[in-house]
């Protein structure tokens, strides 16, 4: 990899993790090609991004960001997972890192707030960002759909009683 490739790979991981709200460093050691592929896969569907990177120039694109304080987890073997959800690369890696010894969750840090690998644990066990969207969608609608059916339903009963009267005349005569 000569200069100009390393810079643009800086440049790249840079821009990437400005946008990114949760940063996980994993360590995998003796993950084959179809592993890390179907990792990347998962990650990719869940609108999370992992890359792979060595350490130094990995340090050089966390300056000037908000994870900085990851450059201290940077040593061996090491990838970064990375999402603007907050919980969406923390639920991959750790559901990964259950199915597959050999990648194991160093750290991370979701916004200012550096977290050990227990942190990530428990971050992934909350629910998605579009999860909490749902239900605090079905919570607003709830109320309305009472409210709906209380107002329909005097309109129901009497629609009920003029049926009846009709009926009861139409069966009279």
């Amino acid at each position: 990899m000569d200069r100009s490739e390393k810079l643009e790979l800086i440049t790249s991981l840079h821009n990437t993790l400005k946008d990114a709200e949760l940063v996980v460093v994993t360590r995998q050691t003796g993950l084959t090609v179809a592993e890390s592929t179907d990792l990347r896969r998962k990650m990719r569907a869940a609108g999370a991004g992992f890359r792979v990177a060595k350490n130094r120039l990995a340090r050089r694109a966390l300056e000037g960001t908000k994870f900085t304080g990851l450059s201290g987890m940077l040593t061996g073997t090491t990838a970064l997972a990375y999402s603007k959800d907050p919980v969406a690369a923390a639920k991959v890696a750790t559901t990964f890192a259950k199915d597959n010894e050999k990648l194991t969750i160093v750290g991370g840090v979701m916004g200012n707030q550096v977290l050990d690998p227990e942190g990530i644990k428990a971050l992934a066990s909350l629910p998605s960002l579009d999860e909490l969207r749902a239900k605090i969608l079905g919570m607003l609608q709830t109320p309305a759909t009472r409210v709906a059916s209380v107002l329909a339903a005097p309109a129901g009963q009497l629609a009920r009683v003029f049926n009846a009267y009709a009926t009861k005349e139409g069966g009279a005569s």
